[in-house]
């Protein structure tokens, strides 16, 4: 009997990706627990990580406002200029690899007094940012020249997609307020007290949340009571973007071992079924997963492998960036009274900006193959020569946002 050929071949890589992955370790690994007992641990871990977030949230809130006073508008000059919030928004997401602890942080700025024409382009530059990781996960595969190509197309598509829609959006934004006026509609209809049930139920919700973890907020402000105005506030801050730095990766790590294996099947099960399955899909495994890398990086080898083309991939990428919000909307309910409405506002905004993207790219057909033939280009020029994949990511992710806030800066 001959032994199985070796080398990269697309039928070798596909048989690999369709095996069953092996046990992801998690944190809590280390407990002297199995079965269901690790299980049902794992999830307290979770709640527990849920708890921490919140709390994180409404520290860096305390602490923006402890910080600034009434000043955060001037605090934040330097960045009034929207293409510097811009890139902040994308360097802050590409070094942390997650666009959920920048939305969370945002959230939390806002609701201490941080403008909102500021944060809009800070969360659309979370956007940018998240897809670097799918990217670099496609260089994976960069011996396998075909598989290469493929996997790099499928990352690149939602590079290309997210960058089209700041393009179109910011434009928008400037002029009109799109975002702006629709998420404070939003947040009026649940918020306050005169939005109906919609507020009620949302108000209770926060309430509840808040008076849940108030304690461990007022335990780290008591801590960080002695410290002098504005080195209290600081404290707050950095105190809580540590955690949420700490807790988003926690939280992740739980749901790889809870839910990847159930998120995979989803997507088996969905991709090539249709735009709004994929779409639909996309956002129901991020939400599972809590991650928008995670689950586009599921997706890439599966692309590079030939299993599923570039057309089937990308609605799929398109719903990672739906579902990747619902972390902003439950850092919000760490807020009551008019912070909660700037939190809820600011995390509406990030939601809206995916649906109206989704609606008006995917929606277009002429808008919407313009991502598809950016990213079978590029993958092409790559595929010849790596220099043009090096570039891609240096340049979008690192070179071209610092450049353009040193750019602004000086000038």
């Amino acid at each position: 009997m001959s032994n199985p050929p070796r080398g990269g071949t697309s039928a070798t890589v596909a048989s690999e990706a369709s095996r069953p992955p092996s046990r992801i370790r998690g944190p809590l690994d280390f407990l002297p627990l199995s079965g269901q007992a690790q299980k049902y641990a794992n999830w307290l871990g979770v709640v527990a990580g849920v708890y921490v977030l919140i709390t994180a949230v409404s520290l860096i809130g305390a602490g923006f406002k402890a910080a600034t006073g009434d000043q955060a508008g001037q605090l934040f000059q330097f960045a009034s200029n929207p293409f510097i919030a811009l890139m902040i928004g994308v360097l802050a997401t590409a070094a942390t690899q997650s666009s959920s602890t920048t939305t969370s942080i945002t959230v939390g700025l806002v609701a201490g007094g941080l403008p909102l024409e500021i944060a809009i382009p800070v969360l659309m530059g979370a956007n940018i940012g998240t897809t670097l990781t799918n990217t670099l996960v496609s260089l994976g595969m960069v011996r396998d020249k075909e598989g290469f190509k493929r996997a790099f197309a499928a990352a690149t598509i939602h590079d290309f997609f997210n960058l089209i829609a700041v393009a179109i959006f910011l434009p928008l934004e400037l002029m009109f307020g799109v975002l702006a006026r629709s998420s404070a509609w939003l947040a009026d209809q649940t918020s306050g007290t005169d939005g109906g049930i919609f507020a009620t139920v949302f108000g209770g919700l926060g309430e509840f949340v808040k008076a849940v973890t108030t304690p461990g907020a007022d335990a780290v402000k008591w801590a960080a009571g002695p410290l002098p105005d504005p080195w209290y506030g600081i404290s707050l801050i950095f105190i809580g973007i540590a955690l949420i730095l700490f807790v988003i990766s926690f939280i992740g790590k739980l749901l790889k071992v809870l839910m990847v294996g159930k998120a995979a099947e989803v997507l088996h099960t969905a991709i090539g079924r249709g735009p709004l399955t994929g779409i639909t899909s996309g956002a129901v495994v991020t939400v599972m997963v809590q991650s928008s890398s995670t689950t586009t990086s599921l997706a890439v080898p599966l692309a590079g492998s030939g299993q599923f083309s570039l057309r089937q991939i990308y609605p799929f990428t398109i719903g990672a960036n739906i579902g990747t919000t619902v972390t902003a909307l439950i850092a919000a309910f760490g807020f009551t009274g008019i912070e909660a409405s700037l939190a809820l506002q600011a995390a509406y905004v990030h939601l809206l900006f995916n649906l109206f993207a989704t609606t008006l790219i995917f929606g277009l057909p002429f808008l919407r193959v313009v991502p598809l033939r950016g990213a079978s280009w590029l993958a092409g020029m790559a595929t010849e020569n790596k220099l043009y994949a090096a570039t891609w990511v240096l340049g979008v992710f690192v070179l071209v946002p610092l450049a353009l806030i040193a750019l602004t800066v000086l000038f």
